[in-house]
């Protein structure tokens, strides 16, 4: 029995290793089959070759271009050629219904496999390497082999994780093997505007509009010299920072300038490089604007390796305005460089996703990712400056391509803006900071569910007692207006005035106050509101909702629409020029003049705007020169501002574009004391400019204002009174401590006076004793700022322990309560002397409050102003001043390969901060180079520039 016992169990052993040996068998196979599935696949893949100049060749033969970057191939910059088409495939399961882009480059196989087909196995490590197809603009086709794309674990440069000193190589963690790039995908819009609701550019001849820039006569040899040496120093600033860029983060968003490093803080599509494009052009570097070409080209605007999210602010007024802008300077379709057209347009048809939203509004963050693509979004909370700033490049953009959609995308923000202005804000003509952009009345909301659910309670009450009557006997009718109704649509919400009777369709609705005005809500659920298409009218941004007809592309939720209203919780509402504010008061005058003065709420909105500023936020402030110089402040209000506002006196550099743009606008609509303004707002950062130590202004700070504008001097007391919040307490308490140091003087001198018993501490007068210590007590209570005890000093608690027993059992001479064992009390700061202290640690130059903000990142809004002012008004005195911006700037920022931004202004060496902003070759060194460039090369009255210096040709 045991014998047989024993060869059954052998014979299930090997039954055991059969069926692994068969599994093994079957593994190698589809191992084997998908390497060759996946081989086969990519063989088909077409890529769009990189243009290259002629006689010039940007391969291996650049010794520079030979290091490898981080999460890139280590073959080097040899490469890039092909390593870039790791980002132009495309996936091959794309949805029968998507809709595709423009077509800008061949379009991949269908055969390739998706990321996103989970039937896909690509495990395989044959996958190393993978075949395509590298497509020429002769059609010509032949085969090459490109090695896989590590993408990078953090955006940092080289020298960082994965990569050794100075870009050398190091151990770094790879991307999974064979694991395709996400890229976005455009599929059918979930709010798609109708065609015949589509906002089209205004047409007809542009309006007559006065100059803007001064008639220049004819410079002397002698002032043509100095202003030629000052441009070429200007332009060696940006010969060094661009050469710095491409031989240490080229292709990627910006320069770390002292490290040797590069950022990717944007999404790594080389933002530096694409911001300075017409930078490049105006200062005459044709060779190394051709060199950014090639660069441009192999920019892949669907795939980021560093965010999911689209900036879209930040993106299309530095991306889409910068692409915009080089092909207008460059001579637009005349130029040939018809790449930057279609790079723009791939970047726009990305961006106009963000638009797909119920009211249009755009989702300021909007991720490319095609999981999230595919689904449907609703604007949320956002900055005044994010949603207003995208008109002018949309704009431009419209007017070269000739599409509308361009235009209507950014016309309907505009009619939002407009429509908020005439209804009014709390300070009327300006907009809160924080904007609610989501289109529903989350308050109307509440009231309407709270409604509902007392309406369902009583039906069901009714319903009960229905059932009752019923059951004994009784029949009982019963109706209600919501179920004869047939319809199952939502009543769109206005205002009275537009509406006439609010239960004109035979629903039940309840009436809401809400933002200062009534609604009528509907009081049961229905689906997404009906838009009016017949109605186009200016005050009406509901009126251009596009219509919904598409059941499935309805929001799930209940939204009772609204315009923009503010965002801040607490209803705590913000309004100044400053940060998340800026740029779209500064669109308002520029985007009139792009269109030509066609578009008259433009020039409504500066209008309104301008005048809010002048009442609300202007300033002089209090300087010991008495120099007449304004600057704007910021308001914090609960929504009345004639009783709650409280006022902070700032002084920042965000705000300094103010003097351009009241400048410019006094000109274009004819409004001379505007002109002036603009002047002594450009003046004011000059002053912050020129106060600080290191010669540059601080980002952020305050001031005294002055309670009159046209009588304002220097008073010493009372900025040490701002200085010293608590001036009246701190002079206070030196008041006290002086009389009670008078009083126990004198206490003291009547104690020696009378006599005591030697030896015997403690045996005078019992009012004496009660004296003492009613003055020590009062002395404790009084002055915070008194020594510790005298058993904490460690010199006398040693003492202590060294007495003999001898000692210890002596009776002190002296008595514990004498006065010269005890400390005397620190004597209180006065408020003057408060000041002083404030003034020498904080560093703060004269007439400055704080300066709590005191880094400089390179910005150009001061340096814009004072150049607008110069061609505004053909005062030389801008360029002297310029001249000193200019000469602060680059001796406390300049690096060996660029420019650094420093961490505090108010010292006279700062730190460099290792950080070269995009904006130092976009804006700031193309406006000091203007400054002394010849008046003709980018005028004002040919161009308009937008937020980030990209100037767009004008219409004629």
């Amino acid at each position: 029995m045991s014998i047989e016992l024993a060869k059954m169990l052998r014979l299930r052993r090997y039954r055991y290793y059969v069926f692994f040996a068969a599994v093994v068998v079957l593994l190698l196979y589809r191992v084997s089959r998908n390497s060759e599935q996946w081989e086969s696949a990519t063989a088909s893949i077409p890529y769009k070759p990189l243009r290259k100049s002629p006689g010039r060749d940007f391969g291996a033969t650049n010794k520079q271009s030979q290091q490898p970057l981080p999460g890139k191939s280590s073959t080097g910059w040899a490469d890039r050629e092909s390593d870039i088409s790791r980002h132009e495939q495309e996936k091959a399961n794309k949805d029968t219904s998507e809709v595709k882009i423009p077509s800008l480059k061949p379009t991949a196989s269908e055969d390739v496999p998706s990321r996103f087909d989970s039937s896909t196995d690509t495990s395989t490590t044959d996958a190393r390497k993978t075949r395509v197809t590298v497509y020429d603009k002769e059609g010509a086709a032949k085969t090459t082999t490109v090695p896989l794309i590590d993408i990078p674990d953090k955006n940092v440069g080289q020298g960082a994780k994965g990569k050794g000193v100075h870009g050398k190589p190091g151990v770094h963690k790879s991307k999974p093997e064979a694991e395709p790039t996400k890229h976005w995908k455009k599929f059918p819009e979930h709010f798609p505007v109708p065609a015949n609701e589509i906002i089209p550019l205004p047409t007809g001849k542009p309006k007559p509009i006065p100059a803007i820039q001064y008639d220049f006569d004819k410079e002397s040899p002698d002032v043509r010299e100095k202003r030629l040496e000052r441009l070429a120093k200007v332009k060696a600033e940006m010969v060094r920072g661009w050469n710095g860029y491409m031989t240490y983060a080229r292709g990627h968003d910006e320069l770390s300038p002292v490290s040797k490093k590069f950022r990717d803080p944007f999404c790594g599509w080389a933002a530096t490089l694409v911001d300075a494009l017409d930078t490049l052009w105006i200062m005459g570097m044709k060779e190394e604007f051709e060199e950014a070409l090639l660069e441009v080209e192999k920019i892949d605007f669907t795939t980021s390796a560093y965010r999911s999210e689209i900036p879209v602010f930040e993106t299309t007024i530095r991306y889409l305005g910068g692409l915009i802008a080089a092909y207008d300077v460059s001579g637009g379709k005349a130029g040939g460089h018809d790449i930057l057209l279609e790079k723009a347009l791939e970047l726009a048809e990305i961006l106009m996703g963000a638009f797909d939203t119920p009211n249009r509004m755009p989702i300021l963050y909007y991720n490319w990712k095609p999981a999230v693509v595919s689904l449907p979004k609703r604007a949320q909370g956002a900055s005044v400056a994010e949603l207003g700033s995208l008109a002018m490049e949309f704009t431009r953009l419209a007017q070269i391509t000739k599409e509308n959609k361009y235009y209507d995308a950014v016309a309907r923000i505009t009619d939002a803006f407009y429509e908020w202005q005439e209804r009014g804000t709390a300070i009327p003509g300006i907009f809160p900071e924080h904007i609610d952009a989501s289109g529903c009345n989350r308050t109307a909301e509440a009231m309407v569910a709270a409604l509902e659910a007392e309406q369902e309670e009583q039906r069901q009450i009714e319903l009960k007692k229905s059932n009752s009557d019923t059951s004994n006997g009784k029949s009982v009718e019963t109706g209600d207006s919501r179920n004869k109704s047939s319809k199952d649509e939502f009543h769109t919400l206005e205002r009275r005035s537009q509406v006439g009777t609010p239960n004109d369709d035979g629903t039940k609705s309840v009436k809401i106050v809400t933002n200062g005005e009534e609604i009528y809500a509907p009081s049961e659920k229905t689906g997404a509101p009906k838009s009016n298409k017949n109605d186009r009218s200016e005050s009406s941004p509901v009126s251009r909702t596009p219509s919904n007809k598409s059941e499935e592309s309805k929001p799930k939720d209940k939204c009772i629409p609204q315009g923009l209203t503010p965002g801040s919780f607490y209803s705590n509402q913000q309004y100044g020029m400053g940060g998340s504010q800026d740029s779209t008061y500064e669109y308002f005058p520029k985007q009139w003049l792009l269109l030509g003065g066609l578009e008259p709420k433009y020039k409504t909105l500066h209008t309104k705007a301008v005048a809010a500023v002048k009442k609300w936020l202007l300033y002089r402030p209090m300087v010991p020169d008495d120099r007449d110089i304004l600057f704007s402040a910021k308001i914090n209000t609960q929504g009345n501002p004639e009783t709650d506002a409280s006022t902070q006196w700032e002084v920042t550099h965000l705000t300094c574009f103010l003097g351009g743009m009241f400048g410019m606008g006094g000109k274009v609509f004819e409004v001379p004391e505007d002109v002036e303004i603009g002047k002594r707002l450009t003046d004011g950062c000059v002053w912050a400019y020129e106060s600080t130590p290191s010669g540059i202004m601080p980002e952020g700070a305050t001031v005294v204002p002055c309670a009159e504008a046209n009588n304002c001097h220097w008073n010493e007391t009372l900025y040490w009174q701002w200085l010293d919040p608590l001036h009246d307490t701190h002079d206070e308490e030196v008041r006290k401590f002086d009389a009670e140091q008078k009083e126990r003087k004198a206490k003291k001198l009547q104690t020696t006076d009378k006599p005591t018993m030697k030896g015997h501490p403690n045996l005078g007068t019992g009012t004496e004793e009660t004296a003492s210590s009613k003055g020590e007590s009062a002395d404790t209570r009084i002055h915070r700022r008194v020594p510790p005890p005298i058993h904490s000093y460690p010199d006398r608690a040693e003492g202590a322990r060294d007495l003999t027993s001898s000692d210890r059992s002596q009776v002190p001479l002296q008595s514990e309560e004498d006065d010269s064992e005890v400390p005397e009390p620190v004597r209180p700061l006065s408020s003057k002397e408060y000041a002083e202290n404030r003034i020498q640690s904080d560093n703060l130059p004269p007439g400055f409050v704080s300066a709590n903000y005191h880094s400089y990142i390179l910005r150009p809004e001061a340096i814009e102003s004072v150049w607008y002012m110069y061609r505004i008004t053909g005062d030389s005195i801008w360029q002297e001043k310029g001249w000193k911006m200019f000469n602060a700037i680059v001796r406390q920022t300049r690096t060996e390969v660029g420019n650094s931004a420093i961490d505090n202004v108010l010292l006279e060496n700062p730190v460099k901060t290792d950080q070269m902003e995009s904006f130092w070759l976009a804006e700031t060194l193309k406006y000091f180079y203007l400054l002394y460039s010849d008046p003709d090369l980018i005028s004002l009255d040919e161009w308009v520039l937008n937020t980030e210096a990209h100037p767009f040709k004008r219409p004629v």
